[in-house]
């Protein structure tokens, strides 16, 4: 993992268990063929180093609902 790239990530999504649950989705996303947002730097790039890359560009963000739901 890029530290780099998380510290960047992290100064866009300030709440280190919301970053965890992005990368963590979107790696599976990744995983299951889903297209990346950005370029890889390189073709073996790590799918975590992905995700924070475009999480740190803004091409992914976080969307809370913050809402109760009743049942």
């Amino acid at each position: 993992m890029n530290l780099d790239l998380l510290e960047q990530a992290k100064d866009r999504i300030t709440s280190v268990p919301v970053l965890i649950n992005m990368v963590s989705k979107r790696v599976r996303q990744l995983n299951a063929g889903f297209r990346p947002y950005v370029k890889p730097e390189d073709p073996n790039e790590d799918r975590v180093d992905t995700a924070l890359r475009e999480i740190a560009q803004g091409k992914i963000i976080a969307e809370l609902d913050f809402s109760q739901s009743e049942g």
